[in-house]
């Protein structure tokens, strides 16, 4: 069986390019790049290497580029690491929105039990969080202001420069995580103007395990961990040279890439949303319709008219070859309805009747006909089955 993968947001293939510029950190030279001898200093010398690529990538100093092993941890990182800073100075509070990633979301959760207080602000039906309930919602106690960059469900990008106006004129610090549009859409955290960004490298075409921090200069941030000088002090831990190298390299070659494969990304969206629509007219596209990101499309059926189980639908969906999801993979294996949808004001059983389509560089028009011609079949299959079920015995 062909199989075609349409699920780029959960992770993506790694580059060969990419593991060819790990490769010699996995072998040869594989020195400690604490260690002030030779083959340390080979390794430290590739590790700040990577760390000015991504820094320049990001419009970034290299001093403020911290390795991770990953999203959740930078989240992690940022939000406990400003919260705990912050604390001395008798701050508490904190405002994220109710559609983020469970990184943060859980993390804010967990500060609150801690005696933190946490605002989750509202979304609207796009997905969007107004940037005037941020304003409103800002105390003299608030000391960070979480909003992620683009959602990883919908793909809806957030106003984060204007929430980030409104914060620093109350002297609040402003986190995003930017780990689903960083290579496909524009980034650049002065033009955000925002103080910490999130980054992840398997999102694109990137190894596993390995993420970075971006932590403006003069942001005050604990470390989490204890043990030892690496990252500047803030992260201690031997650093996995070969990882770091691979983050770098993703980075730099999707955003050299970027302009044409964006461009050609949003014509099989685009193209992918029409084949949907026309195949399935009470179909509904959620998320925001222009400020999207390129390559996620979220669509889910209403329960007015047809009754689906968003499990099932990807299941048949794997049966026939094409991996979907039908939310955030850190989700995927949950029968809970999405966080997102609810908060965008979808009723439970429309949202857990949702697949998410997530294109990427291998995918083609041709599979996108493919993929919707095996959903028209395991959606007619499956309301058939549900209309013999619903039909009482004679």
């Amino acid at each position: 069986m062909k199989r075609i993968y349409l699920d780029h947001a959960a992770t993506t293939p790694l580059d060969e390019r990419v593991f060819d510029a790990m490769r010699p950190y996995l072998s040869d030279t594989f020195g400690n790049a604490s260690s002030v001898h030779w083959f340390g200093q080979q390794a430290k010398a590739a590790l700040e290497t990577s760390r000015e690529t991504i820094a320049r990538a990001i419009g970034a100093e290299p001093g403020e580029v911290l390795f991770t092993s990953g999203g959740t941890e930078s989240d992690n990182f940022a939000l406990r690491g400003v919260a705990y800073a912050a604390r001395k100075n008798g701050k508490t509070h904190l405002i994220t929105s109710a559609a983020e990633h469970h990184a943060v979301l859980e993390t804010c959760e967990a500060l609150a039990r801690e005696g933190f207080e946490a605002t989750f602000l509202p979304v609207n039906f796009h997905g969007m969080v107004d940037p005037d309930e941020v304003r409103q919602a800002l105390k003299d106690s608030t000391f960070l202001v979480s909003i992620m960059h683009a959602n990883n469900e919908v793909g809806t990008v957030s106003p984060i420069r204007e929430i980030a106006e409104h914060a620093h004129a109350r002297g609040v610090i402003v986190h995003t995580d930017a780990v689903q549009s960083l290579g496909k859409i524009p980034v650049n955290v002065r033009d955000l103007d925002i103080d910490l960004m999130t980054l992840s490298a398997h999102k694109m075409y990137g190894p596993k395990g390995i993420g970075a921090l971006y932590v403006r200069r003069g942001i005050e941030i604990e470390p989490l961990l204890h043990g030892g000088g690496q990252e500047m002090g803030r992260r201690p831990g031997t650093e996995n040279v070969a990882l770091a190298v691979g983050c770098a390299r993703a980075l730099m070659l999707t955003v050299a890439d970027m302009d044409v494969e964006s461009a050609r990304l949003k014509r099989l969206r685009d193209h992918l949303e029409a084949r949907l629509r026309s195949t399935f007219p009470d179909i509904i596209v959620n998320g925001h319709p222009t400020a999207c990101l390129p390559h996620i499309l979220n669509v889910s059926f209403g329960n007015r008219r047809i009754s689906l189980e968003g499990d099932m639908l990807l299941v048949n969906m794997d049966l026939r070859g094409f991996a979907l999801a039908s939310g955030s993979a850190c989700t995927s294996g949950s029968i809970q309805p999405s966080h997102v949808l609810l908060a965008m004001g979808c009723d439970e059983q429309t949202a857990k009747a949702t697949l998410r389509f997530s294109l990427g560089r291998s995918n083609t028009q041709e599979q996108i006909n493919d993929a919707v011609d095996a959903l028209r079949e395991v959606v007619g299959q499956m309301t058939s089955a549900t209309r013999r079920k619903d039909t009482p015995d004679p």
